[in-house]
């Protein structure tokens, strides 16, 4: 009785054997469509955001407003390679790294 159940049970183990390389690619195929899900919701979208920044902080001219990624609002006076002055209010200067610039805000926000 034990013995039947037991030959029976490695019978389709036998005929698997022969097909090993699909298994394996068929067991590879929910780790690739997971890569290729998180590429497309997470990763692309991140970079694209990150060039857009990059291309943002580049085209930063004097006379520009900005906000800042702390909250500051204020005008650009001067550009440097690597550092801005920004007035936050009149005779206050304030000096910061290029990265720290959020956005840009349209003209006229600041009065």
């Amino acid at each position: 009785m034990f013995i039947s159940s037991a030959f029976a049970q490695t019978a389709p183990a036998a005929t698997a054997a022969g097909g090993g390389m699909m298994s394996s690619l068929t067991g590879m195929l929910p780790l690739v469509l997971m890569f290729v899900v998180l590429y497309f919701i997470m990763i692309r979208p991140q970079m694209k955001k990150q060039k857009e920044h990059r291309l943002m902080i580049e085209a930063v001219a004097k006379g520009d407003e900005i906000a800042t990624a702390g909250g500051i609002i204020g005008r650009i006076t001067k550009l440097g390679e690597g550092t801005v002055s920004m007035e936050v209010s009149p005779g206050v200067e304030v000096q910061l790294q290029r990265s720290a610039i959020a956005q840009v805000l349209p003209k006229g926000t600041l009065k």
